[in-house]
């Protein structure tokens, strides 16, 4: 799903044939195996050509193919949610270097003398914005706080859906400035031309938003998933979180979250709790300036700004480059 992203930046591109072989259908699994076959000698034959001097792999299935042919060659891999998914796993046996977010994924891995903790890496924009220059960018009051919520480029439907239902009682503690996804637009668009004007000014709702960085520095507090994004921005931003784990999937969320919460940085609301539990944290946070300010220390306190340059330290070391 990355390819128009990565030609759009003018950066070589090639497909492989790949697909996943766990917890598919007997049905599905000899097609999936003869797929990844077809994309190791795709791999081959794209390494012949390119003739890279290091690999690096940052998870998913696809990258399995290419592991498997390039597995005489300098290989780095980066890991970014606490605990790694199968891929990652698999993955990290052909790796000489594992990056990985934070040190407590050393647990995940059975040599952990080949993990370097680097941080998560972050886009470079998100350093254009103070908070200055955020709060004149959304017309925030800089006297109230602001509460952010987001569930990512696809929203996050129950959070949206809790939010919609308090949404009044919010706007009256907070302004919020929230990122909803394409999906939730329409009805959230709807509730918020039937917001009683004084109430509508607060609220700053959108489907998508390219300027991030503006929301992530205007926000006192951020109510989202727990994904591994959370690991890099929230810290960077010192911005204290209510994070809700998505439970449709393997815990890796929940891991990510319980590594903020131990460190006073997060708190956690379990997505069946959040319509009865929301207005209530919120409420409690939002109106303790001593916890809150607590909370962004701590957040900031596991900041990594040059996890970037980290990795493309062990990327230019493994290809016998000496960095500048």
């Amino acid at each position: 799903m990355e390819e128009e992203l990565v030609k759009r930046a003018g950066i070589p591109y090639q497909s492989i044939p790949a697909a996943g072989v766990h917890g598919v259908g007997l049905r599905s699994l000899p097609g999936n195996i003869i797929k990844l076959a077809r994309g190791v000698l795709a791999s081959r034959h794209i390494l012949r050509e390119f003739k890279p001097d290091v690999l690096f792999f940052t998870g998913g299935y696809v990258a399995a193919p290419m592991a498997v042919a390039g597995a005489r060659i300098p290989t780095a891999l980066y890991v970014p949610d606490i605990e790694p998914g199968l891929a990652l796993k698999f993955l990290s046996r052909f790796a000489d270097v594992v990056a990985v977010t934070a040190s407590d994924s050393k647990e995940y891995f059975s040599r952990p003398n080949r993990l370097v903790s680097t941080g998560y890496p972050l886009r470079s924009d998100l350093s254009n914005w103070s908070r200055e220059k955020a709060t004149q960018h959304f017309g925030l009051d800089s006297t109230k706080p602001t509460l952010l919520v987001t569930g990512g480029s696809k929203g996050a439907r129950s959070i949206n859906m809790a939010v919609l239902k308090h949404l009044n009682e919010l706007l009256e503690i907070a302004q919020v400035i929230h990122v909803t996804g394409s999906l939730d637009w329409p009805v959230v668009e709807k509730n918020m031309q039937e917001l009683p004007a004084q109430l509508r000014s607060r609220y700053h709702a959108m489907p998508y938003l390219h300027e991030m960085g503006a929301a992530l520095s205007a926000a006192d507090l951020v109510l989202s998933r727990a994904g591994a994004s959370a690991l890099g921005e929230y810290p960077f931003f010192g911005l204290p979180a209510v994070l809700v784990p998505y439970p449709y999937a393997w815990r890796y969320q929940k891991v990510n979250a319980d590594y903020l919460v131990k460190r006073n940085a997060a708190v956690i609301l379990q997505d069946e709790l959040l319509e009865d539990k929301l207005l209530s944290i919120m409420k409690n946070l939002l109106s303790d300036e001593i916890r809150l300010a607590s909370m962004r220390t701590a957040m900031k306190s596991l900041s990594h700004p040059n996890a970037a340059e980290l990795i493309a330290s062990q990327l230019l070391e493994l290809a016998g480059v000496k960095p500048l």
